[in-house]
């Protein structure tokens, strides 16, 4: 399920700013980036996403900054003593007066040395990281929360067609084989007259009884909807059952193309396809529910 959330801190000299970003995705996966030095962090990032998380592309984007102690400063004597015999190599070469503000030199590249490899520990500032990861991670679960009941609309519409589709099949399994009896006598009628033969009952009656076994499908039938009672019952629950949903999602499927295969009749046949493209509509959806 797709969403964003983002959150910031400042505390105790840090600043803090986390941006989380899910898309869809069957399993779960996580990128992390995270500024210069906090990448030891990231397990413990990856620890608070799985709090929440379990199927999805995760993004997260931490930034830190931290107030600069005056120690990690330090003016490089040398290359502004180097910079000054240039200069005033250059004024009595051109004949300019041998004076110059040392204000002007100080930005001159590599006079200021940034002591950015200073050691520090990047778990001391977790106190201030890891709250604002959970904000923000507060943040995402209430825009997917948006998107899952949206998504629980939807599932639901598509359980109503599967049942309104299987209480047509059902209702009209017991028709077909009627049917194929009247075919059946039909054809043998006409054959018989053809031929100057009798026909004899009771062979009528075996082979419409071997046609309405081959074709039984009540069995599937409550399978079918067994399965939707027990999706209605997962998409209830208060934990996560996007693996349950996707099995059965796919016994459903199972389900609608035996009926399929051995209903034998065009109506059931119409009706099913219409059963199968609802659920190939779940399919799709529940592979990005948690």
């Amino acid at each position: 399920m797709t969403g964003f959330g983002e959150a910031h801190c400042q505390q105790d000299g840090v600043s803090v700013a986390v941006e989380v970003r899910a898309i869809n995705n069957r399993y779960f996966k996580l990128s992390i980036r995270a500024t210069e030095g906090y990448g030891p962090l990231e397990p413990q990032v990856e620890a608070v996403v799985r709090q929440s998380v379990r199927r999805g592309t995760i993004q997260v984007n931490l930034r830190v900054d931290r107030v600069r102690s005056p120690e990690e400063f330090k003016i490089n004597t040398a290359v502004l003593d180097r910079y000054r015999l240039q200069l005033q190599s250059l004024c009595r070469q051109w004949g300019l007066p041998d004076s110059f503000n040392l204000e002007t030199m100080l930005p001159l590249p590599g006079v200021i040395d940034e002591q950015t490899s200073i050691a520090f520990d990047p778990s001391a500032d977790w106190p201030a990281i890891g709250p604002t990861i959970e904000a923000a991670m507060e943040n995402l679960a209430r825009m997917r929360t948006e998107e899952g009941r949206a998504m629980a609309a939807d599932l639901a519409g598509n359980c109503r067609a599967i049942a309104a589709g299987l209480d047509r099949v059902a209702a009209r399994a017991p028709l077909v084989a009627d049917g194929y009896r009247l075919r059946l006598e039909e054809r043998l009628k006409k054959a018989l007259v053809q031929f100057e033969v009798a026909l004899d009952p009771g062979e009528l009656v075996k082979e419409v009884s071997l046609f309405a076994e081959r074709g039984d499908i009540s069995e599937e039938i409550m399978r079918l909807r067994s399965h939707l009672d027990q999706f209605d019952t997962f998409m209830g629950l208060p934990e996560s059952a996007g693996r349950k949903l996707e099995f059965l999602t796919q016994e459903m499927f199972r389900e609608a193309n035996t009926i399929g295969s051995k209903a034998n009749d065009t109506e059931i046949t119409n009706d099913v396809i219409e059963i199968k493209t609802a659920i190939e509509r779940i399919r799709e959806m529940i592979q990005n529910v948690e």
